[in-house]
């Protein structure tokens, strides 16, 4: 708590640096030409010199006042006679820090409670001590700033060179944290495979993964009914809702809409990619999935279930719309308005022009639409969890429950389960294959937006 406080009086004192800074330097200036930077960026270097030093001082002492806390908590007389179990141990002392932290906590522990006392006063020390280290080096970096004030300083290349290394830290930071989810996909991956056959995995027929005993456990992990389900729901059942209402959506609203029309209908039909996964899951589990089984009943089939791939399908493709729309929108706004007015000049009607020249010519645009579209549905776990069913089959009945990859990673990886059992570790096989296919997809999608922006910039 000190230390936050003194975090946001860092921030106070970068503040009145900027401005102290910037008069100073106004100061100095005495025409054009007379100094190499503006008064603005004089500022922004103080206050960087104030601010980012006491930063990484106060980062470096929150990692570090831990251990310092709990150092100086075990050498008091109420740490004596604790248990020597790591596991009681650290019970313990969680218990005491979150008594210590939450007065209105309570100890269930009498050791625990002996601890409380001794922790925040520790944590009261070594709070004020890292707050006078912050502050210190706060002050310290804002004398050294202010001393270089000068007309001749380059206060301008300073502060850009600081920004270009921020930008290139968040690069950096996103393409190593791409980097460790694939390293973390590839390793654990790498262990399932070590007892399940790739083969075996990818051109299995027979998924079930609780029956891992035997020697043969190669024969319960076949995914093909897993992809199957995936493909089944996500580019089938959902991409024929999507495609077709999605493309007619654009259609209209670029080329029969008026203006007042378009401001109104787009944005209401944008609303459907903001709304929560979950509550299209609700939606299709408590109203569209009742809806499909009464009407298979109805059509002679025997014992319908709520869980089906069609309730799921159905309801995917509703939520892709937005996808698909939006890009055939930006595609066919983008062609040439000289294709469309000499076809009509030509005596082609409306919709002749939109069959024989936009939709050809918006074709690589609406096609990376799809694609992109594709690779949202096929990754898509609430709808599936809470309409598809468990249910690993292999069929195209539409009826029928089914499941996909999602669905099954979520279920390896709730629940107490063994992390190193060939169950659990199935989850990261499906993922990277997801991950794979998902990434093709948007590579092949980009390359073909690519392609179509070339065509008419």
């Amino acid at each position: 708590m000190i230390l936050t406080g003194v975090l946001l009086a860092v921030l106070g004192l970068g503040l009145v640096g900027w401005f102290a800074a910037r008069g100073r330097a106004r100061l100095l200036y005495t025409g054009r030409g007379s100094m190499h930077s503006m008064p603005a960026y004089h500022g922004w270097h103080l206050a960087l010199w104030i601010v980012v030093p006491a930063l990484v001082a106060w980062l470096v002492w929150q990692a570090v006042m831990p251990g310092l806390v709990q150092g100086a908590v075990f050498a008091t007389p109420a740490a004596h006679g604790l248990p020597t179990d790591p596991f009681q141990l650290g019970a313990i002392v969680a218990e005491a820090q979150t008594i210590a932290s939450d007065p209105n906590a309570v100890a269930f522990n009498p050791e625990a409670q002996a601890l409380v006392e001794p922790f925040r006063q520790a944590q009261v020390k070594f709070g004020l001590i890292g707050a006078v280290i912050v502050l210190i080096v706060a002050f310290a970096g804002g004398a050294f700033g202010f001393t270089r004030i000068r007309p001749d300083f380059k206060a301008r290349t300073h502060v850009e060179r600081l920004v270009l290394g921020v930008l290139l830290a968040a690069s950096l930071l996103a393409i190593l944290t791409t980097f460790g989810i694939v390293a973390s996909l590839v390793f654990e991956a790498g262990m399932f495979f070590k007892d399940v056959s790739p083969i075996a995995f990818l051109t299995g027929t027979h998924w079930s993964p609780a029956s891992t005993m035997g020697d043969n456990i190669n024969n319960n992990f076949g995914a093909v009914p897993l992809f199957w389900g995936t493909i089944y729901i996500g580019a089938i059942i959902a991409m024929v809702v999507a495609i077709p209402l999605g493309l007619m959506s654009a259609i209209y609203l670029t080329q029969y809409a008026t203006r007042d029309v378009r401001k109104w209908v787009k944005p209401m039909l944008e609303i459907l990619a903001g709304i929560p996964t979950v509550v299209y899951g609700y939606f299709a589990a408590l109203t569209v999935a009742p809806l499909i089984r009464d009407f298979a009943a109805s059509i002679g089939m025997q014992n319908p279930s709520t869980e089906s791939a069609l309730a799921a399908g159905l309801v995917m493709g509703v939520m892709i719309i937005p996808f698909v729309s939006s890009m055939a929108d930006d595609a066919l706004a983008a062609v040439p308005r000289a294709m469309s007015d000499g076809s009509l000049a030509l005596g082609a009607t409306r919709s002749e022009t939109i069959k024989k020249v936009l939709l050809p010519a918006a074709l690589p645009g609406i096609v990376a639409g799809v694609m992109l579209a594709i690779s949202r549905a096929i990754g898509e776990t609430m709808i599936v969890v809470m309409a598809a069913g468990a249910a690993a089959n292999l069929s195209a009945n539409p009826f029928a429950s089914m499941t996909t990859v999602t669905y099954q990673i979520v279920q390896m990886l709730t629940g107490d389960q063994e992390f190193n059992s060939p169950k659990t570790l199935s989850a990261f096989a499906l993922g990277l294959v997801l991950f794979i296919v998902t990434l093709i997809l948007n590579i092949v999608a980009l390359r073909v937006v690519k392609r179509f922006r070339e065509a008419y910039e």
